[in-house]
């Protein structure tokens, strides 16, 4: 049987990047999945494709630091497939600036989505979780979020405290039945990398022992493992998948 059979994952951010690698990996292991994204032509587009295909999958135009929107999608989500099973907190943004430099709005952006947004998501997901007594919570977290990184205070304040809010959602939903990890990946070879300089890349591939950037699969694929029932033990821990730059 496929590792993630008939269990509903809601993905946030799954129109792209590592999102719509995770959307794929998990149709592929058998789930329903929800898209919410802010992106609804990439999303529409992605899972129109997906639907003609025969999946089971239902994009939702979803702004995940409007709390009301978030529950109204999250009720909706529940109708349309019955349960709730998993929440993959995968949307992120960055407004790179160094501290000399970087403005209030900035700054605010990038904690309401990265770190607001995911609050908002658990906290309206997480009963529906609790009613049947089983649920898997993962989130995005960085290597940035473990050891910091130039000009990224913003991402980095958001990125640990993701870290956090993974330890203490272990601690308090763990007697529930529900099991929430982190994943902290390095340089992964997303739409994003596309804007940076080659000369640049090639420092990411030379910092990272592995020598190359990672794949959005990858990705995914931690994902979907964190998901099934053989990590059911594991809860609280954030999982590295960076070709060992944080070593």
């Amino acid at each position: 049987m496929k590792s993630l059979h008939n269990k509903v994952a809601i993905i946030t951010g799954g129109a792209q990047g590592i999102g719509k690698a995770t959307a794929l990996r998990f149709l592929a292991e058998g789930a329903k999945v929800a898209i919410w994204d802010i992106n609804k032509v990439a999303g529409l587009s992605f899972v129109d494709e997906l639907q003609l295909q025969g999946q089971a999958v239902k994009f939702y135009e979803v702004n995940t630091i409007d709390m009301d929107a978030v529950e109204q999608a999250t009720k909706a989500v529940a109708n349309d497939f019955g349960a709730i099973h998993i929440l993959i907190n995968n949307a992120g943004i960055t407004r790179d600036a160094t501290l000399k430099k970087i403005t209030p709005e900035q700054w605010r952006q990038v904690i309401e989505v990265n770190l607001t947004g995911v609050f908002n998501c658990t906290k309206a997901v997480h009963p529906y979780m609790i009613e049947i007594g089983w649920g898997r919570i993962i989130n995005a977290s960085s290597v940035v979020g473990l050891q910091g990184n130039f000009g990224q205070t913003n991402y980095a304040a958001t990125k640990a405290g993701v870290i956090g809010m993974t330890k203490v959602w272990a601690r308090e939903l763990g007697s529930k039945g529900i099991t929430v990890n982190a994943v902290a990946p390095g340089f992964i070879d997303t739409e994003m990398m596309s804007t940076i300089p080659e000369k640049v890349l090639d420092t990411f591939r030379s910092k990272t022992p592995l020598n190359r950037l990672g794949k959005v699969e990858e990705i995914a694929a931690t994902y979907a493992f964190l998901a099934s029932e053989d990590a059911g033990y594991i809860t609280g821990t954030t999982i590295s998948v960076d070709g060992g730059v944080s070593v």
